[in-house]
């Protein structure tokens, strides 16, 4: 089963990544809480992030992928090598131009995502949140270039089927941002100074993920040629697919900025929406975006071959894997919510009220982790067909009712109404697009996935009702250390897993089989 082994392969990548992104969250609560230096700081990194995930991981992916696949497979590693030296320099200078216009009126466009941080009240003898957030902004900025390029030389590996680099490299900015924090643990650094520290470290991370990944793409001899930027017939047509992704990617992210200005408007409720957002992305990206990309290519091969059967197949096989592996998180972020959250980064300048706070989103954002692993499945079967214009018309639709739900919400229930907004919206989106791949024969489910889907279930509901009732049994160990933190939170995720396989065994979900398949070196062409 070569999509499971490239999934494991970026999943254990991406966990590796997870943990220390969890380290370096812990860390970032402790030092910084949920003040509103950090929320300057967070929201200054959400500006590049915003454009990144519009222009790298939305749109350029989604284009640039089965057009390199369609080169390599058809005309060879110099013409797949052409097109990626004519699609990375376009790419270095449209990304550029937008890196010197925002940081040109940075004290304008930050408004975006921050002009709720006006209105918070400075501390004393600092500047107000907003001008940090400027400050902080200006500096991470160069981020996007460096990401942009870098998601590129991610799509060539990922194309050719070498996963284990671009799946790491995003624990470099983990590794640098925990190495700033520990340093300003040992010389008492002023939260203002060390934001500013972090900023410049998010920036240093692109450096070296960017150097990272051109040095994997020499060590696999993958060529990656200079050109002069010109609009030649591949780039036409990368744009061509591009746009429609980026309209699509640039909907949901500036949905999503303006649900983070939304949320400024309430002191520590963009720190509460990060911590729990960072929590619940820790299994969305181990399933759902490890799947993702590694059913793009699978798919792509497939479909370029004639064989809708196979592809169909491949989408039955990830939809398994990914509900056996989502569920039981799922069931865990939302019924224990506040146990998870409090063992992970109640001390220091995180109050119990924060954990509170916190563990309310989580529970909201877990309602919808289904969806967004489903979403990350679903879309490769339109990119693989180099379809991106539907995609694009359900993001609207979803972003449009993310706005209108988020905004209510906020303003009836609270800060965590947009959280739940969120998840509205990713189901409303699934529905929609699986509808259309029914319709159009691109994906039914198959016997063997009406089979074992109920018994995954089941198996999540009785995991579930085992972390209910014990979870009461290890609060009491949670003391603000952690030593004995983190050995609750593994004795009551141990005994849940536990159950866990102990129920897909009993219900059969699982069996010998399937272990060995998933193990064993596949065999020809199929061998990565």
């Amino acid at each position: 089963m070569r999509l499971l082994r490239s999934t494991a392969i970026i999943g254990s990548m991406t966990l590796i990544s997870r943990i220390l992104g969890l380290v370096r969250d812990v860390l970032l609560a402790r030092f910084l809480g949920a003040s509103v230096i950090n929320d300057a700081l967070l929201t200054a990194t959400r500006l590049p992030n915003l454009f990144r995930r519009m222009f790298a991981e939305g749109a350029f992916n989604a284009a640039f992928i089965p057009l390199y696949a369609r080169r390599l497979e058809g005309d060879g590693d110099k013409a797949a090598a052409d097109f990626a030296g004519e699609a990375f320099a376009a790419l270095l200078v449209l990304v550029g131009a937008i890196v010197i216009i925002f940081e040109l009126s940075m004290p304008w466009s930050l408004n975006l995502v921050g002009g709720g941080l006006d209105k918070v009240s400075s501390v004393p003898g600092q500047l107000a949140p907003y001008d940090l957030a400027v400050i902080y902004a200006r500096i991470t900025m160069p981020y996007l270039i460096l990401m942009s390029l870098a998601a590129l030389m991610s799509g060539m590996l990922n194309a050719r089927h070498y996963f284990a680099a671009a799946a790491f490299v995003p624990a470099l900015l983990n590794v640098v941002w925990i190495g700033i924090l520990a340093y300003a643990g040992q010389n008492n650094m002023s939260s203002s100074l060390l934001a500013q520290w972090l900023a410049i470290g998010m920036t240093l991370s692109g450096v070296l993920q960017a150097a990272a990944l051109w040095w994997g793409l020499k060590r696999a001899g993958i060529s990656l040629p200079r050109r002069w930027p010109r609009l030649t017939p591949g780039v036409k047509r990368l744009f061509v697919l591009g746009v429609p992704g980026l309209l699509s990617a640039g909907i949901t992210q500036i949905n999503l900025a303006v649900s983070h200005r939304i949320a400024t408007i309430e002191d520590g409720a963009v720190s509460w929406l990060y911590y729990a957002d960072r929590l619940y992305q820790l299994p969305l990206a181990m399933i759902g975006i490890a799947m993702g990309i590694a059913l793009l290519p699978t798919l792509s091969r497939r479909l370029r071959a004639g064989d809708e059967q196979g592809a169909m197949n491949s989408m039955n096989r990830g939809m398994e894997i990914a509900a056996f592996l989502t569920l039981p998180a799922t069931m865990a972020l939302l019924l224990v919510p506040h146990f998870l959250i409090g063992g992970l980064l109640e001390r220091g300048e995180f109050m119990p009220q924060d954990t509170q706070n916190a563990a309310l989103a989580l529970s909201m954002f877990a309602i919808g982790l289904p969806a967004f692993v489903l979403l990350k499945i679903f879309l490769p079967a339109f990119f693989a067909r180099e379809n991106t214009r539907t995609p694009m018309i359900f993001a609207a639709l979803s972003a449009l009712i993310n706005l209108s739900v988020g905004v209510a919400l906020f303003f009836t229930i609270g800060f965590h109404g947009l959280a739940l907004a969120t998840s509205i919206a990713a189901w409303i989106n699934v529905m929609c697009l699986g509808f259309i791949l029914r319709r159009d024969g691109w994906f039914h489910i198959d016997a063997r996935l009406q089979s074992r889907l109920p018994r995954i279930m089941f198996a999540a509901l009785i995991m579930g009702a085992a972390l209910w009732a014990a979870e009461p049994f290890t609060r009491h160990w949670l003391a603000g250390s952690i030593a004995t933190d983190y050995l609750a939170l593994l004795a009551l995720c141990g005994f849940g897993g536990g159950v866990y396989i102990i129920a897909a065994f009993g219900l059969r979900v699982l069996n010998l089989k399937d272990i060995l398949e998933a193990v064993k070196e596949p065999a020809g062409d199929e061998a990565a």
